[in-house]
């Protein structure tokens, strides 16, 4: 009698394990299949404090996209995770750090690795200094992988003031009203050849003074910006590629306060939430920051 009990008693716990097993094994399918993964990366300090703010930067982007729904963001500090598998689930990177010749995705064998992730569908975006590579070491790849780069001696930095009043219908711009800032916005951007499949977002057309410099650096003026007086000119844009993965640029970032203008920050939240493959919410992501928020987690 008390065999059978015990029998009875294993069955009754196997066939429990058994069915407990087959409904975390739902719930996890089902998270992998309806989340989307986003990797944000901070490059290390490099500016006075409130400038670069690398770090702060990407943690209120993180904190500001806990509540998307579907949306799992990671983040990692000091220019690049310790360990390449923080980008084996990723749907969507985005970089925010120093580039040109130190930009830490151009170093080792980092270009290659993005290249395989690319590959396989993964967005990629990056902001403000992170644009910026080596015309022959990351200049193709970012063509590709985003429409453009900021290429020295073509591409300029000054310090200016556009306005965004002539917004256009695309889902990054949900809830985003017409908005300026000063800031160190790059233009002249190196983009694809009659900027095939570059949709422009933000777009304005800088002063004659602003063309004519000083930029920050080199701090030209060169002819051929000068040449250009009262065009346009793109300062964020995105692509969608063929393999299916999407690309983000976007040249403004340079002072932390501009996170404080609601616009600034929704425009941004929103282009990575539609950089990681969700649907922009109607009235665009809704964060507020507070000044005492703004002031966390500067860099020292």
């Amino acid at each position: 009698m008390i065999v059978n009990r015990g029998k009875k008693i294993m069955w009754f716990l196997l066939l429990c394990f058994v069915l407990f097993s087959i409904d975390v094994e739902m719930v996890f399918a089902g998270n992998s299949e309806d989340s989307r993964h986003l990797v944000l990366v901070a490059g290390s300090a490099s500016h006075r404090v409130g400038e670069h703010e690398h770090r702060a930067g990407v943690l209120l982007m993180e904190r500001c996209l806990a509540g998307v729904p579907g949306l799992e963001v990671s983040s990692h500090f000091d220019g690049w995770p310790s360990d390449n598998r923080a980008f084996d689930n990723a749907d969507a990177i985005h970089l925010f750090m120093d580039g040109g010749q130190r930009h830490p995705v151009i170093q080792e064998d980092r270009l290659q690795l993005m290249q395989r992730l690319i590959d396989r569908g993964v967005s990629f975006g990056a902001m403000h200094y992170a644009v910026e590579v080596p015309k022959d070491q990351g200049g193709e790849q970012f063509m590709d992988w985003i429409g453009g780069y900021y290429e020295t001696y073509y591409s300029v930095n000054p310090f200016w003031e556009p306005n965004f009043n002539n917004l256009p219908n695309h889902p990054i711009l949900r809830g985003v009203k017409p908005f300026s800032v000063w800031d160190e916005w790059y233009f002249s951007i190196r983009f694809r050849e009659d900027k095939v499949g570059v949709t422009p977002l933000l777009v304005d057309a800088p002063s004659d003074e602003t063309r004519g410099g000083p930029y920050v650096y080199p701090h030209g003026p060169y002819d051929h910006i000068e040449e250009q007086n009262g065009k346009s000119e793109i300062v964020s844009w995105v692509v969608e590629r063929k393999d299916g993965g999407r690309g983000f640029g976007f040249t403004g970032g340079h002072f932390h306060e501009n996170w404080g203008n609601e616009d600034f920050r929704k425009f941004v939240l929103n282009a990575l939430v539609w950089l990681a493959g969700l649907d922009v919410p109607a009235a665009g992501v809704q964060c507020a920051v507070t000044q005492a928020e703004l002031e966390e987690n500067l860099d020292e």
